[in-house]
């Protein structure tokens, strides 16, 4: 990610006095994971119940072609959506994480996620949380940062359009458009501990 150009101009270099966080657009592809993760099936795929949901979930072409993607044969498959056979260890992470990856896709391609978070153009409201500088040694070099929250409109399809297809640069790109909202001191918000989006 890219980043702004004069990011920390009147800091110096991130990172340079130890201040702890990550680009603003790893942040927010972070929180995406979130609220996608936060929206499937609970029941964790080590018990029957969370075991034969996703099974079902995968009942499907597409379904069949995730778990082969991750590396389980027809033959293993039938078994299990048969009930003839209970996945191993190693299995059940490959059924799990198939399941995910298919829900991710499911919730783009149906439109969910950005209807989810345009909020019929009312957008969400996000917060920001800056840097840690617990660890900067000197309170000279520290910088006054508060929390901030706002409320973001207008981007949300372009962020699930990149989030889709695995663009950091660009969800960078947007990190830079949102924050550029905030004040003059925005660049020191282009990294942040964690941001968190009401959705």
């Amino acid at each position: 990610m890219a980043g702004s150009l004069d990011l920390w101009s009147r800091w110096g270099e991130f990172g340079r006095f130890n201040t702890r966080g990550m680009k603003g657009g790893e942040a927010l592809i972070l929180e995406l994971n979130r609220i996608v993760y936060s929206s499937g099936i609970s029941s964790p795929v080590t018990s029957r119940r969370g075991l034969s949901a996703r099974l079902r979930y995968l009942d499907s072409p597409a379904g069949r072609q995730a778990l082969k993607n991750q590396g389980v044969t027809s033959r293993t498959m039938r078994s299990w959506m048969r009930g003839k056979a209970t996945p191993s260890k190693a299995n059940l992470k490959r059924i799990d994480s198939a399941y995910w990856t298919r829900r991710r896709e499911n919730l783009i391609r149906s439109g969910w996620l950005k209807r989810h978070l345009d909020n019929s153009g009312r957008g969400r409201r996000m917060e920001i949380y800056p840097v840690d500088q617990t660890h900067v040694p000197q309170a000279q070099l520290r910088r006054n940062l508060s929390q901030r929250s706002i409320t973001v409109r207008y981007v949300w399809a372009d962020l699930v359009d990149a989030y889709a297809a695995q663009d950091a640069d660009t969800v960078d790109e947007i990190w830079d458009d949102v924050i550029s909202d905030l004040d003059s001191d925005y660049n020191a918000y282009s990294y942040v501990s964690s941001v968190g989006i009401g959705a």
